[in-house]
Formats: C-alpha cells, sequence, structure tokens
C-alpha cells in the first residue's frame, strides 16, 4: 500500500529541511518508535525522521509524502499513553521539536501565539512572566502544545477552567496534500461556516499537522491553595464532590487517589505525603482572588469534607508544600509505570464515579489482579491501572507472566462493560490512537465511525497521514 523510502526520497527530503534535520540512522531513529505508554509491544520505527523548521517545509514534505504514497506520523513531545504517534506503518516521522518559537504574548488580548514544539513548561513560565495564566494542566510538562492540541488533552483543571479545546483561537494547519490552511485567530466568536477548528482539535494528526496555535489567556490567578482529606472509604470520597458543587464552590480541581499508589510515589520520590491515614485521598485544589476568600472557601470545602467522613483536612498553603503535594501526584504514573501494562481512561458521568469504582474493586478482587485507580473526580474522568505486579505495605512484588497475561483482556473488557453502561466513553484526555482503536465501537455506533472515516478521507484521500490511528481506514 505504502512505498518505501529510497535514495531519491532521502535526497529530496533532505532538499526540504535541510540535511542535518533527516536522520536515518537505525540507532538514532529508536526514540521515535514509540510514545510514553507502558506497553513496548506497539513499538515500530520509522524509516527516516525529518525536523522541519517553518510550515512551508511542513508542506513541502507532505505534498512529497502524499505524491509517493509515503505514510507521514506527526510527532511531538511523545508523552501520550495511547501510541498515537507510533509510526506503525514505518515512513516518515515528522518531528515538530525544532518549530518551537513562542511568537507573540498579546496582553491587549490575552492570546498567546506558539508554534506547535513549545512545550507545556516553557509555554507556562513565559505565560506567567507576562503575569496571564493558562489554566488547563494536562500533566507532563515535556508535552508540546501541537501535541496537547491534537489529543485535546484535559487534566485536573478541566473541572472549572475546561479543556485545551476551550482555550485555542486559532490554528495555522498543514493538510495531508500540503495546502497550508489559517483557521480562527484572536477571536472570541465566530459563527461563520462550519467549524474546521474545532474538527481539528482532538483528530490526533490525522487530518492536518498544526503548525501554528492561538490560545487563549487568562488573568493571573492570585491565590491557590491545595487541601488534602483522608477518608476511610472512596464511595464517601467521591460522594462530597456533588455536596461541594452543590455549595456552589467550584474547584480548581478535585483528585481521587488511593492511598497505596501514595505510597509508593513517597519511596519513588524520597518525600512526604501531608497524611498517613485513610484508605483514600480528595485532593482539592481552590483558587481565589484574596486570601480572605481562600479561607472562607477553605473552611466551606473542610465543612463539606468533614460532615461526609473525612478524617480530617490537611492544608498545603505555602508554594513549598504544594508543590511538593503536587509533585507526588503528578508522579504518580512514573512511581508505578514499570509495572503497568496499560491505564484506562474512561469518562463517565460524575455521578457514576463511585459506583465505577466499587466496579472496579470487584473486578480486582474477582481475577486477583491489582487495579490501582483514580483520577479526577469533579469531570468523571477515571484512570485505571492494570498491573503486572502486587501491592503489599507500600511496595510493588511482581508476579508471574503466567498469572496476569491471561487476565488483561478479560478485566479491560468488564471495565470496558461497566463504561457503557453508565453512559461513559472509553476516553476523556488520553485520545485513542492505537492502542484503543479496538475498542472505540463499544462506545460509538456504526454511523458515527462510518463519518468519520468519510471525513478522513476527504481530508486525505490517499491515507498517508498518521494512518492507522483511531480507527483502520
Amino acid at each position: 500500500m505504502y512505498r518505501k523510502i529510497d535514495h531519491h526520497i532521502l535526497k529530496k527530503l533532505g532538499e526540504i529541511a535541510g540535511q542535518e534535520n533527516v536522520i536515518s540512522d537505525q540507532e538514532k531513529i529508536t526514540d521515535y518508535s514509540h510514545d510514553e505508554s507502558s506497553s513496548r509491544d506497539i513499538a515500530h520505527p520509522p524509516e527516516v525522521v525529518v525536523k522541519p523548521g517553518r510550515a512551508e517545509e511542513v508542506a513541502a514534505v507532505l505534498e512529497l509524502a502524499s505524491h509517493e504514497r509515503i505514510p507521514v506520523t506527526p510527532r511531538g513531545g511523545a508523552t501520550g499513553l495511547c501510541g498515537g504517534c507510533v509510526p506503525v506503518y514505518g515512513g516518515i516521522v515528522l518531528s515538530l521539536e525544532r518549530m518551537n518559537r513562542i511568537i507573540e504574548l498579546d496582553r491587549d488580548n490575552q492570546m498567546a501565539v506558539v508554534e506547535p514544539g513549545v512545550t507545556l513548561g516553557e509555554f507556562n513560565r513565559a505565560v506567567e512572566e507576562a503575569g496571564l495564566s493558562f489554566p488547563p494542566h494536562p500533566g507532563d510538562e515535556s508535552a508540546q502544545i501541537g501535541g496537547l492540541i491534537a489529543t485535546n488533552a484535559g487534566g485536573s483543571r478541566a473541572v472549572k477552567y475546561g479543556v485545551i479545546r476551550n482555550y485555542v483561537r486559532g490554528l495555522e494547519v498543514v493538510l495531508p496534500q500540503g495546502e497550508i490552511i489559517r483557521l480562527g485567530g484572536k477571536l472570541m466568536k465566530t459563527s461563520t461556516g462550519y467549524s474546521l477548528l474545532q474538527l481539528l482539535i482532538g483528530s490526533e494528526g490525522t487530518l492536518g499537522v498544526i503548525t501554528r496555535a492561538v490560545i487563549q489567556l487568562l488573568p493571573a490567578l492570585p491565590v491557590t491553595r491545595s487541601l488534602v482529606i483522608p477518608f476511610a472509604d472512596i464511595g464517601a470520597a467521591i460522594e462530597t464532590v456533588p455536596l461541594l458543587l452543590g455549595r456552589k464552590i467550584t474547584p480548581l480541581a478535585v483528585e481521587f487517589i488511593e492511598a497505596e499508589v501514595i505510597r509508593i510515589t513517597e519511596e519513588f520520590l524520597r518525600k512526604r505525603w501531608p497524611s498517613r491515614a485513610g484508605e483514600t485521598y480528595l485532593l482539592v485544589i481552590l483558587d481565589a482572588s484574596s486570601e480572605e476568600e481562600m479561607d472562607l472557601l477553605s473552611e466551606a470545602v473542610a465543612e463539606v469534607c468533614l460532615g461526609k467522613g473525612g478524617i480530617d483536612v490537611f492544608i498545603a498553603d505555602t508554594p513549598k508544600k504544594q508543590d511538593e503535594v503536587l509533585e507526588i501526584r503528578s508522579k504518580i504514573y512514573e512511581a508505578i509505570k514499570s509495572q503497568t501494562v496499560e491505564i484506562l481512561d474512561i469518562c463517565i458521568p460524575r455521578a457514576e464515579i463511585a459506583g465505577h469504582v466499587r466496579r472496579v474493586r470487584e473486578i480486582s478482587k474477582k481475577r486477583a489482579i491489582w487495579l490501582p485507580t483514580f483520577g479526577h473526580a469533579a469531570d468523571g474522568n477515571v484512570h485505571t491501572h492494570i498491573m503486572k505486579a502486587r501491592c503489599a505495605e507500600g511496595k510493588m512484588i511482581p508476579v508471574p507472566d503466567e498469572e496476569w497475561r491471561a487476565k488483561v483482556d478479560l478485566v479491560r473488557d468488564e471495565l470496558y462493560a461497566d463504561c457503557r453502561a453508565r453512559g461513559g466513553v472509553i476516553s476523556g484526555e488520553h485520545g485513542i490512537g492505537l492502542v484503543k482503536k479496538p475498542f472505540l465501537s463499544l462506545v460509538l455506533d456504526d454511523v458515527q465511525i462510518r463519518l468519520m472515516k468519510e471525513i478522513k478521507k476527504l481530508f486525505d484521500p490517499h491515507l498517508i497521514l498518521n494512518p492507522g490511528k483511531i480507527f483502520d481506514s
């Protein structure tokens, strides 16, 4: 179906991007064969890596690839967890790492114009220095803006401030046949035709390659505070969330985290969580316009949580304390990754979380497999980790391969069945990519998938752009 890359193609790619930005050495291209997915079974090397420096070079690469029928896989920071940037058909990996400029920080319009290779960490630092803020916090700070947009990344702050989609106002995109289009701009609203902008956001690099983005910013958050509340029962912890929202308290983030993964991450980082009590924690992050408002909010949260069975309330009210709490939370996956087979990214109505987590525990007991589960309690996004180890006294103890391999598919199927029964979807923020592709039909009907395939074919008639992702074309 696809043409292999030969010396003729390599020469042309060198003429487009510069020979120094074309990598075909087998040892060097190995780094471009995978993302951060815990499964290395899906890794596949490209034939060549091309690092363009501007949109016109991206367009020339895609025009060549379309004409020659060579698959192209766009790649950002490769922090994804579902194989979205794995070049399953070989061909060209189009790495956007050189396109890493923050072109403009427009204070008057509270907008930023950036290239796709800017990392989340670099972006946040520049925005803060400008006296503004970018509220979404999708996770790994080495993630690149282009990838965050391509996957419509979410993160813990979605409950109050939404996901990446809510902040993208404009895009420059190169289409698979090499055309450059510019969508939106520094605009707060538009009703001018179909929203191709929204279609491109979350399309996982299958419809076009993002080469520039206009991103909405907000005023700086004056005061933030993290509260850690231990509970003896996960059900009570999760049932606290609607009570908070019913009191018109909208936290920046609400996370539920099981104590056993906190213990493991403490050991991994050599840092201490504020509490040793309970079996489940709520991590509630608040923002406010003043210390006085923050004190009132904190008191209200404490009252609701203690009234629902919270054991205590620990307040991280200094930057150092907050940083330590947030670092432990953000490094959980890194701490357990070595024994993780797969991460599920189920999203269900938030009132269904407690029931779903109870089902996770039933399946864990029935199948005798460790399924640590945590996630975003206020937006319904639950991350269950299917493990090849058991947990004992805050340590991971590997189990024999034959003990867990036969259970993985059964466990995943049962959890996805529960997700569907509760009106959920199989991905809330990670995307479908390669790993979740076989299960898309569990939650989307045939008509929806057919329409998606027809859109793909319209944008990409030769099916060269990130082929094999989301669905089989």
